[in-house]
């Protein structure tokens, strides 16, 4: 690998300091035009979530024989059909499913799971099959197919000091920013903006000039981000909490109009080998306390029906429980779907089959491509055959 193409690659070129090179220097702002389009917002949970006890089977006697200590009890089940209900420490995502903008896709997963937390999220992330190894993110191509000639930044935004491979693309990346102050204050340092005035001297040593190229558009960036932050201030109860920050900084960054179609951000902490009842209910609570508010400022800003949220996790959990009062790793598991244009709110298919079973762990009967393909195709408006790298069909979700 030429040391350009490392360098681009890596996370030298998409954290605080160093950014993608679509991000043109001096950029300022959207040239005076507002947003256009649909924005998608990704939460993922990480460590994978144990979705039986997050959409519970109240009413399957296998669930509760497997789970003899773990499994929420039926009168404590938020019910909200025949077979299934939402965790208790769900209720506010349960408000939001009771108005209409929750839809629930079960059983999703793909064919061949892989158990392991780093290469199943790999999957995820790339959109590969199981045997197959991608250094191109599912959004990362997103990017390359419809923003080769974009002409503003930030079209993909992952709120973290760190990008994800799902937003790596072969020839634009998203941009990872935990914070827009501290984004400034580390661009504003008075050595990196003397180096990259004499950028001009280093012009014929190409590595050396795409690094001074991106440090010169790290400083257009953080000015751009820190003005959009400043605009608008969140009125809804977030959890005060790192991810109920992250959420809020999302809310205010699509109510300021700031150009961004996708959002990314990361729930940590779903790995519960051990003593899963707390640690899932706290974590669960978070996210839809989180919701709720996001739910609030989007609609008090006219946005709902611009704004589609996904929450996926690399993988479900076992459904036998483990000695310790956890799960272990398992294979498919459910992905929401929250927004004002869903095709079809509640749930889109039937519970998981806990009779049929592989070795203990769920069969998938949706391939998560599958969504892939509706949001790149019906949301981002974006040729899913050619971001996915094949033909997957579709869900009619949005």
């Amino acid at each position: 690998m030429k040391r350009r193409d490392f360098l681009k690659n890596s996370g030298l070129a998409s954290t605080a300091l160093f950014v993608p090179a679509f991000l043109q220097a001096g950029q300022t702002g959207n040239n005076g035009r507002s947003r256009t389009g649909k924005i998608l917002v990704v939460v993922q949970f990480s460590g994978g979530n144990d979705g039986l006890n997050t959409i519970v089977p109240y009413q399957n006697d296998i669930y509760y024989q497997n789970r003899p200590s773990l499994a929420i009890a039926k009168e404590e089940v938020l019910q909200v059909s025949d077979e299934l209900g939402f965790n208790p420490a769900l209720a506010s995502l349960r408000e939001l499913y009771d108005d209409g903008l929750v839809s629930i896709i079960n059983s999703v997963g793909y064919p061949n799971p892989d158990r392991s937390h780093f290469r199943s999220m790999d999957i995820w992330h790339t959109a590969s099959n199981s045997d197959e190894y991608l250094s191109t993110g599912w959004l990362g191509r997103y990017l390359d197919s419809n923003c080769t000639s974009c002409a503003t930044p930030y079209h993909a935004l992952e709120v973290d000091d760190s990008l994800s491979l799902a937003l790596k693309g072969a020839e634009h990346n998203g941009f990872a920013m935990s914070d827009p102050k501290q984004l400034k204050r580390t661009t504003d340092n008075k050595f990196l903006k003397a180096l990259a005035q004499h950028q001009g001297h280093h012009q014929q040593d190409e590595q050396v000039a795409y690094l001074y190229k991106t440090m010169i558009d790290a400083q257009s960036s953080a000015n751009y981000l820190h003005e959009k932050s400043k605009v608008h201030r969140a009125q809804a109860d977030y959890p005060t909490t790192p991810f109920g920050k992250d959420l809020k900084q999302v809310a205010e960054l699509i109510t300021a109009d700031t150009d961004t179609k996708v959002y990314y951000l990361s729930l940590t902490g779903f790995d519960t080998h051990a003593n899963q009842k707390n640690q899932q209910t706290r974590l669960l609570q978070q996210y839809a306390d989180g919701m709720k508010a996001l739910v609030a400022d989007l609609k008090a800003n006219g946005l709902l029906q611009d704004v589609l949220i996904m929450t996926f996790s690399e993988f479900g959990r076992r459904v036998k429980q483990n000695a310790s009062n956890g799960t272990d790793h398992g294979t498919a598991n459910n992905l929401f779907l929250i927004g004002g244009q869903l095709k079809k709110p509640g749930f889109f298919n039937q519970a998981p089959d806990l009779k049929q079973l592989d070795q203990g762990d769920l069969i998938y009967q949706v391939d998560f491509r599958k969504v892939y393909a509706s949001i790149t195709d019906q949301w981002l408006d974006a040729n899913a055959r050619q971001v996915l790298m094949g033909d997957f069909g579709g869900l009619q979700v949005v």
